[in-house]
């Protein structure tokens, strides 16, 4: 199983949240100030990291800017108390991967975990562009064109190909599109995926009923053949 770095200096929070990862089956440890957090971060290489915003030695998002200055990619939970909106802000900006609000349950802290972990699985070097059949995508510019015609694509359904792209080949899942694409806060629904597909494959296609790049895998998901 994973290995879970909680930075937190409350007692009750470190046990509760120790407790609770070690009965799912994670690995945890312990840093209970910024600087200990900052370390462990990097020399115990961490799976993802759970980092409250106040603590002593070395306030979070101090920790988390560090961490992100270094290179190290590990995904960043930050905990933040009830109403302070900037810290979840600057948390984002500083490259925390989400935030939970202080007091929360269990459940959702455990949902953001394996989001997090999902999305960092499925990183893959980001194409700025790529050219399939008669179609041509520039990411950087946000423009993809077939057989010279620029296309109509919305945000959304731009990023959709850019993923699919980066991950030619491989069976992606809807929840696996859904951490990726949407954000978590939207919640979607899986189907939200189906119709989001079935538009991108008539804007690429030829035949969007008969798709050839990107194909249905009954089951499990999509996969990208571009």
């Amino acid at each position: 199983m994973p290995k879970v770095l909680i930075v937190e200096d409350d007692d009750s929070m470190i046990a509760a949240l120790r407790d609770g990862f070690e009965y799912e089956g994670y690995t945890v440890a312990m840093a209970r100030d910024g600087a200990d957090g900052l370390r462990q971060a990097t020399e115990s290489a961490p799976d993802v990291i759970i980092l409250d915003v106040m603590l002593p030695m070395m306030n979070g998002l101090d920790v988390c800017r560090d961490i992100r200055k270094a290179g190290n990619i590990v995904p960043i939970i930050m905990l933040t108390a009830r109403g302070q909106e900037i810290d979840k802000v600057l948390g984002l900006k500083l490259g925390a991967d989400d935030y939970v609000t202080k007091p929360f349950g269990f459940l959702e802290l455990t949902a953001r975990v394996e989001a997090v972990l999902r999305r960092a699985s499925g990183r893959a070097a980001r194409v700025e562009a790529y050219e399939f059949g008669g179609v041509k995508a520039d990411f950087k510019k946000g423009e993809v064109r077939r057989n010279g015609r620029l296309l109509d694509l919305t945000a959304r359904e731009l990023r959709l190909l850019q993923y699919f792209v980066e991950h030619r080949g491989e069976v992606v899942g809807r929840d696996q599109l859904l951490d990726a694409v949407w954000d978590y806060d939207a919640a979607p629904l899986t189907r939200t995926v189906d119709m989001h597909v079935a538009k991108l494959r008539k804007k690429i296609e030829d035949k969007p009923a008969q798709p050839r790049f990107l194909v249905t895998v009954h089951g499990m998901g999509y996969k990208f053949n571009g």
